[in-house]
């Protein structure tokens, strides 16, 4: 569980980190460190709201009854998915488009205001913000009450994520997007899934979905819940010993679709792209 939010939070805390650094070198470069300060507030705001969704998400539904946890929960779980896979496909082409794209926005805004410059920076970070709060969410109510895991590694994750985006400014170390975008990504696709799963464990427990009791496995004998494998597969992939058919198909046909799709080739791509700091000098 720790190893595995580790990765999450340093990736979803990458992708915004590359933003920040993407629009903090244009301005250094163009000579146009006064909206250096409006960028950063964008980014703080968007910050700041992340955390306060994350934290309401988190413990601002510990007061309700069980079924209506698990109705959010789940909610929260598939809505989370959803956010992560249009992330994976969409980082997979960006990573050699973003910082012409975030630089030319940056440009504009340069003309129209403080307001507008701050406005780049919060959507920049925002969008990201918004994933790692739904995500976050997800990912502690899977993993139970009572651990500290998810967070710890959340931290270790976003803290790297930081780390390197001032390597990467500072030009100390160089990062080849594109290999590092898809195998997170082949990752991210897996846990997915698990999430997938778990929040349709959560729906069937709300009752919203059918076939709580319908299994289409019970390994509980040969991997307990609590022993060391079934903490492990729990804490990288959400396996659970007891797993309904819902969830089962849900899982495979996630899997089997989501993928293939994701690993296919991207047509027209020849070299690997520059990184993030080399693209922005």
């Amino acid at each position: 569980m720790l190893v595995s939010n580790a990765l999450i939070g340093l990736r979803e805390g990458l992708e915004a980190a590359l933003v920040v650094v993407i629009l903090i070198a244009f301005l250094a470069k163009t000579g146009r460190t006064w909206a250096m300060k409006w960028v950063w507030a964008g980014v703080a705001t968007a910050i700041v709201l992340s955390v306060v969704l994350g934290a309401v998400l988190t413990f601002g539904t510990r007061q309700l009854s069980f079924e209506t946890q698990e109705l959010i929960g789940g909610s929260a779980s598939i809505l989370a998915v959803g956010f992560v896979t249009v992330m994976v496909f969409w980082m997979r082409t960006a990573a050699r488009t973003i910082s012409g794209e975030l630089k030319g926005r940056l440009d504009r805004a340069l003309d129209l205001g403080p307001l507008a410059i701050a406005l780049v920076g919060f959507l920049g970070v925002g969008r990201e913000g918004l994933e790692t709060a739904i995500f976050f969410y997800a990912t502690t109510e899977a993993a139970g009450a009572g651990t500290y895991q998810p967070l710890v590694g959340w931290a270790i994750g976003l803290l790297s994520a930081v780390a390197l985006g001032v390597l990467i400014y500072r030009g100390a170390i160089r990062i080849n997007l594109s290999v590092f975008f898809r195998w997170t990504g082949v990752f991210l696709v897996v846990v997915a899934a698990g999430i997938l799963a778990y929040g349709i464990h959560d729906l069937q427990e709300a009752g919203f979905l059918p076939g709580l009791n319908a299994l289409a496995f019970d390994v509980s004998h040969v991997i307990a819940p609590d022993g060391w494998l079934g903490t492990l597969l729990k804490g990288f992939f959400n396996f659970t010993p007891a797993t309904t058919w819902l969830q089962a198909i849900a899982w495979t046909a996630y899997i089997a679709i989501v993928l293939p799709l994701f690993l296919r080739p991207t047509s027209g791509v020849t070299s690997a792209p520059r990184p993030a700091a080399a693209q922005s000098a």
